[in-house]
C-alpha cells in the first residue's frame, strides 16, 4: 500500500520501467472483460460442504469461473452441474475475486486514469457497502462472518475492499456516498473480526490485516496498536510464529499463507506510522521468514507437504514470487537492506516452466488468463505498485549447502547436488501437525520416491488418513497413530556428500545415513514392554518384489486401507524389492524380525490411490534395518551393531559407534558425530492448559436406577452443574444466561457401569434430528452434534484410555441414538420433554469398567449440545470442565487434558 504522494511517484516509475509497464499492460487485460460488462454479485452466503463444487461422478473440483453463476464445469468428465449446493461453493471464489477485482481496477484507475475502471470499481464497493448487513452471520465453520463461512475468509475480502477503496480515495476518484458505504462496511467488518481473537494462527495474521486496514480508513490509533504490538498482533507473530529458524510453526503450507498476511499488514502499519522493515529488532526475523523457504525446498522446487498441506505445490506460485517481490522491495528501502540471496532466488523460480494456476483464498488474479510461463510483469496490481522497478543483478555465487537442522522445528535436512534427505524432528505443530514425527522424506536423482503425502480437503472422507500416522513415512506402535508429543533430533553431522541424522520419538529411534547414491534407514523400538512396531514405506513408483515368496490376502485395521496382502518369502534373509518409477530404479532391502505387507490407501493428497508397504515386526527391543540405492542393485547383512551393503563388488560396512556413526569404504574411514543437546521446547504464546481441573463425585448404587428419563435414582447424590458463562462455547451470539440455557448432571455409578443424568433447561425451542433428517454433509463432523444432545467422555484414572458417545434424543419417542465416538463399550439411554427443556438418562459402560474401583478419580466430562431454529449448525455449547472459548472445529471431541476428575464414591 502507498501513500497518495508515493503513489503519484509510483506513476512516473511504471513510465520508466518496461516490466512494470508490462504489468500495467496485463492488468488492463485481464480486466478487460470486466470493463465491458458488470459483473454477478451474488447475494449468497458461501457455503463449505462435503459435495459443493465438486463433480458428483468423479470428486474433481468444479472449474471456478467468475463470468458462470449457475452452470459449473468438471475439468475431468466435462459436465456440467447446477444447484444451490454448487452455487454457495462457486460464491466463495466470487466474492473473493470480485473484492480482488476491486482492488484492481482502482489500482489501474490510479495509475493510468481509467475512469471505467474507477466506476466499475466504485460499483463494486457501493454494493457490498450497502448489502453486507443483509447476508446472515450464522452457521459458521470458524468464527463470524456473513458473506463468508470463517472469518480468515472475510478478512482477506475486506483486505481487499479496503485496499480498492483507499488507492481510489488518495487518487481522488471515491466519491463521498461511496465512502459513507465503504465506512458502513468497515464498521460492521471490525466488530465481527475484531472480537474473534484466533491468538498464535496463521489466520490471525490475515485478521489483523483486514482490522489494520479498517483502522487506516478511519485513522483509530487504538485498534492499529493493538494489531501491531497487541498480544497478538503482528509483532508478537513475527517473534513467535515464525521460530528461531525463520519457519512458521504450523509448516510451510501456512508459512507462506502466515507471510503473505503479514506483509499485508504490515503495508498498512506502515501507513499507520510503523514500518516494521525500519525496526531494527525486527530485521533478521523477517529476513529469516522471507529466506527459509529456500532451505526446505525440495529438488523439484515444489515445497514438502508438511502437516496440513496441498501436495506438489511449486515455490514459483505467483503469490509465493509475490510476497517475495513485496518483501525484497521493502527491504531494500529500509536502512539494513535487501536480504543476501532473495533476488537471486526469484530469478531461479521465475526460470521454471509456470506452474499450473491454483485457486487460492487469498490470490485468485491469474485465474481466467493463467499466463504461458511466469515474468514479473504478471504478478497483480500488489506487486506492480510496490516491487522494485528491476530486480537486483548477481549477488555472487551461492554456496553449496550440506544440510541443516531448522532448530525450533527440529527439521533435519540432508542436501546434495543430487539428493534430498529429511527427518521430521521437533514439536507435534499446532492444530495442523500431523503424527508424523520421525517420518523420512527423500527426492534423488529427480524423483521423489519417499514423500509427505500432504492433506488435500478438510471436508474429504480421506481427512484422518492424512492425519494418520499409517498415511505417513513415520513408524508407530500397537496399531495406533502417534500421540502429541515431541521428537528430538539427536545427532547431525554432514563430511563431503555423506551425512546422518539420528532421531528419537518416545521409545522410537531413527537413523538415516545418506551417501551420494544410497540411504541406509534403521529404526528401533526400544520400549521395555512387548510392542508392535509398524514402519509404513509410501514409495512413489510401481513396487515389485524381487525375493522370492507370494502374497497372502490378509486383513490389518487401518481406516481407509484396502487390498491388505502379507508377504511369504520362501527364504531366509533381507526381502529385496524394486520401486520403478518412468525409467528409474529405488533398489531397496528390508531387514528385520516382523512381517512385510502391502496396503492400499487413498495416496498424495492431489492424486488416487496407491499401494504402499509396510513392515511389522512385534517384540520387546526391535530393529528394523532398510537400504535404499537409486543407482545400482545390492545386498543388506545385518550382523548386530554392523550393517554390510555390498555392490558392485564394493563392501560398505556401517556401525553405530559411540556419540556417532562410522562409515568404512575399501580403505577410507569416515566417523559422523554432531551430537545435540536438547533444543529449548516451543511455547506458544498463550497457554492453552487450564491449571483448574474441577472434580465431581458419583455415588455408588446396589442396583440401576431406572433409565427412562426420569431423575428416580439419582437425586441423593452430589449433582454438577453447568450454567455459567466460563462454561459456555459460542458460535456467533454470546451466552444467554442460566435461565436460557443451562444444564445438571447427576453421576451414579457401580460394577455394571456409569449412570448419568441430565436435566436440560432450554425453553425457547428444542430441536432434535431425526433418524430421517436429510444429511447435513457440511464436513467431516457427524450431523448428531448440530441438535440438542449431550456429550460423554470418560477415562481410566491415569488417562491411557477413553470413552466418548454422542447422544441426541429421537423425536416423537423416548428413544437416544446413542453413538461411541472413541473407545470400546456399550451406551443406551431415554429421555423425555419437561416444561423447561429435557432430560435424558444414560447408561455408560467402557471395556474398561471393570478395572475401576470405589475411590478412584476417573477422567470424566459431560458437554451439552444447544442447537437453535433456522441454524444448521450448533449455536454452542456448555461444558462442565469450562474454559469457555468458541465452539467451531470442536466436532465430537474433547482434549483429555481437559476432563475434569469424577471420584467414585
Amino acid at each position: 500500500m502507498l501513500t497518495g504522494q508515493e503513489l503519484l511517484a509510483r506513476r512516473g516509475q511504471v513510465a520508466e520501467s518496461v516490466e512494470l509497464q508490462a504489468g500495467v499492460t496485463a492488468m488492463q487485460a485481464r480486466l478487460d472483460r470486466l470493463l465491458r460488462e458488470p459483473p454477478t454479485i451474488p447475494m449468497v452466503k458461501a457455503l463449505l460442504s462435503v459435495d459443493g463444487g465438486l463433480c458428483p461422478d468423479d470428486g474433481a473440483r468444479l472449474v471456478f469461473d467468475p463470468w458462470s453463476p449457475t452452470d459449473h464445469r468438471c475439468p475431468a468428465c466435462q459436465s456440467t452441474w447446477t444447484g444451490e449446493r454448487h452455487h454457495r461453493a462457486w460464491a466463495r471464489w466470487q466474492h473473493l475475486w470480485l473484492a480482488e477485482r476491486a482492488a484492481e481496477l482502482a489500482a489501474l484507475a490510479a495509475l493510468t486514469e481509467n475512469e471505467a475502471a474507477r466506476q466499475r470499481a466504485v460499483d463494486i464497493l457501493s454494493w457490498y457497502g450497502e448489502h453486507y448487513t443483509e447476508f446472515p452471520n450464522r452457521d459458521n465453520v470458524l468464527g463470524p462472518a456473513r458473506v463468508f463461512f470463517s472469518t480468515y475468509l472475510e478478512s482477506i475480502w475486506i483486505d481487499n475492499l479496503i485496499s480498492a477503496a483507499v488507492v481510489l480515495g488518495d487518487a481522488g476518484g471515491l466519491g463521498e456516498q461511496t465512502a459513507t458505504h465503504v465506512a458502513q462496511l468497515a464498521d460492521e467488518a471490525a466488530g465481527l473480526i475484531g472480537e474473534f481473537d484466533e491468538q498464535l494462527s496463521n489466520r490471525q495474521t490475515w485478521n489483523n490485516a483486514a482490522l489494520l486496514s479498517i483502522a487506516v480508513w478511519f485513522e483509530d490509533e487504538g485498534l492499529a496498536h493493538r494489531c501491531i504490538e497487541g498480544a497478538t498482533g503482528l509483532i508478537a507473530h513475527l517473534l513467535h510464529g515464525f521460530g528461531s529458524d525463520g519457519l512458521w510453526y504450523e509448516g510451510e503450507n501456512y508459512h507462506f499463507f502466515a507471510l503473505q498476511g503479514l506483509l499485508h499488514g504490515a503495508g498498512w502499519a506502515r501507513l499507520a506510522g510503523v514500518d516494521l522493515f525500519a525496526e531494527s529488532e525486527l530485521v533478521e526475523p523477517l529476513q529469516r521468514a522471507l529466506l527459509v523457504a529456500r532451505d526446505t525446498a525440495l529438488p523439484d522446487l515444489t515445497y514438502p507437504a508438511r502437516k496440513d498441506s496441498r501436495f506438489g505445490v511449486s515455490l514459483a506460485q505467483p503469490m509465493f514470487l509475490e510476497s517475495w517481490e513485496i518483501g525484497l522491495a521493502r527491504a531494500a528501502a529500509s536502512p539494513s537492506g535487501a536480504p543476501p540471496g532473495l533476488a537471486r532466488w526469484l530469478r531461479r523460480l521465475y526460470a521454471q516452466p509456470a506452474p499450473e494456476a491454483q485457486l487460492f483464498d487469498s490470490y485468485l488474479h491469474e485465474i481466467e488468463h493463467p499466463p504461458p510461463s511466469r515474468s514479473r510483469s504478471d504478478l497483480s496490481w500488489r506487486a506492480i505498485l510496490e516491487m522494485l522497478p528491476d530486480l537486483p543483478g548477481d549477488e555472487g555465487v551461492e554456496e553449496e549447502k550440506g544440510g541443516r537442522v531448522l532448530d525450533s522445528h527440529g527439521l533435519a535436512i540432508l542436501h546434495s547436488p543430487s539428493r534430498y534427505v529429511s527427518l521430521e524432528c521437533g514439536a507435534y505443530g499446532g492444530g495442523h501437525g500431523h503424527p508424523d514425527r520421525l517420518h523420512l522424506t527423500l527426492h534423488a536423482s529427480g524423483v521423489p520416491w519417499l514423500l509427505d503425502p500432504g492433506t488435500g480437503s478438510y471436508v474429504s472422507e480421506d481427512l484422518m488418513y492424512y492425519r494418520a500416522s499409517v498415511g505417513h513415512n513415520a513408524p508407530f506402535v500397537d496399531g495406533e497413530s502417534q500421540p502429541p508429543g515431541t521428537a528430538r533430533c539427536e545427532a547431525f553431522d554432514v563430511d563431503g556428500d555423506r551425512g546422518w541424522i539420528m532421531g528419537s520419538y518416545r521409545d522410537l529411534r531413527r537413523t538415516v545415513v545418506a551417501g551420494s547414491t544410497s540411504v541406509v534407514d534403521v529404526v528401533e523400538s526400544v520400549a521395555k514392554d512387548q510392542h508392535l512396531l509398524e514402519i509404513p514405506w509410501h514409495f512413489h513408483g510401481r513396487i515389485e518384489i524381487v525375493s522370492p515368496g507370494e502374497w497372502v490376502t490378509d486383513h490389518l485395521d487401518h481406516p481407509r486401507t484396502t487390498n491388505h496382502r502379507r508377504f511369504e518369502p520362501s527364504g531366509a534373509g533381507p526381502i529385496a524389492a524394486r520401486i520403478v518409477h518412468d525409467d528409474a530404479v529405488l533398489h531397496v532391502q528390508f531387514q528385520g524380525p516382523g512381517t512385510l505387507w502391502l496396503l492400499e490407501g487413498p495416496g498424495p493428497s492431489d492424486g488416487g490411490p496407491t499401494e504402499f508397504l509396510m513392515v511389522r515386526c512385534t517384540g520387546r527391543q526391535v530393529r528394523c534395518v532398510t537400504s535404499l540405492d537409486w543407482e545400482a542393485e545390492h545386498t543388506l547383512d545385518v550382523a548386530g551393531d554392523l550393517i554390510e551393503i555390498q555392490r558392485a563388488g564394493d563392501i560398505i560396512r556401517h556401525q553405530a559407534i559411540s556419540g556417532g556413526w562410522q562409515i568404512e569404504h575399501g580403505e577410507e574411514r569416515i566417523r559422523l558425530s554432531g551430537t545435540r543437546a536438547s533444543p529449548a521446547e516451543f511455547e506458544p504464546m498463550v497457554n492453552k492448559q487450564r491449571p483448574l481441573v474441577v472434580h465431581g463425585m458419583a455415588r455408588w448404587r446396589p442396583q440401576e436406577p431406572d433409565i427412562d428419563g426420569s431423575l428416580e435414582g439419582f437425586l441423593d447424590g452430589t449433582p454438577l452443574h453447568l450454567d455459567h458463562e466460563d462454561q459456555y462455547r459460542r458460535s456467533e451470539v454470546p451466552y444467554g444466561g442460566p435461565e436460557h440455557f443451562s444444564a445438571v448432571a447427576h453421576p451414579a455409578w457401580n460394577d455394571e457401569g456409569l449412570y448419568l443424568a441430565v436435566d436440560v433447561t432450554k425453553p425457547d425451542s428444542l430441536f432434535f434430528r431425526g433418524p430421517d433428517a436429510e444429511p447435513l454433509r457440511l464436513d467431516n463432523e457427524p450431523d448428531d452434534i448440530h441438535s440438542d444432545g449431550v456429550q460423554i467422555y470418560l477415562a481410566t484414572p491415569e488417562r491411557k484410555r477413553a470413552f466418548a458417545c454422542v447422544a441426541a434424543p429421537r423425536p416423537g419417542c423416548r428413544d437416544v441414538a446413542v453413538r461411541i465416538a472413541q473407545g470400546d463399550g456399550t451406551a443406551r439411554g431415554a429421555w423425555v420433554e419437561t416444561p423447561n427443556g429435557y432430560r435424558l438418562t444414560l447408561c455408560l459402560t467402557p471395556s474398561w469398567w471393570d478395572d475401576v474401583r470405589s475411590g478412584d478419580e476417573i477422567g470424566f466430562d459431560v458437554i451439552v449440545n444447544e442447537a437453535r431454529p433456522g441454524q444448521d449448525r450448533r449455536a454452542g455449547q456448555l461444558v462442565w470442565s469450562g474454559g469457555g472459548g468458541w465452539v467451531w472445529l470442536r466436532g465430537d471431541r474433547q482434549d483429555p487434558a481437559h476432563f475434569g476428575t469424577l471420584e467414585l464414591c
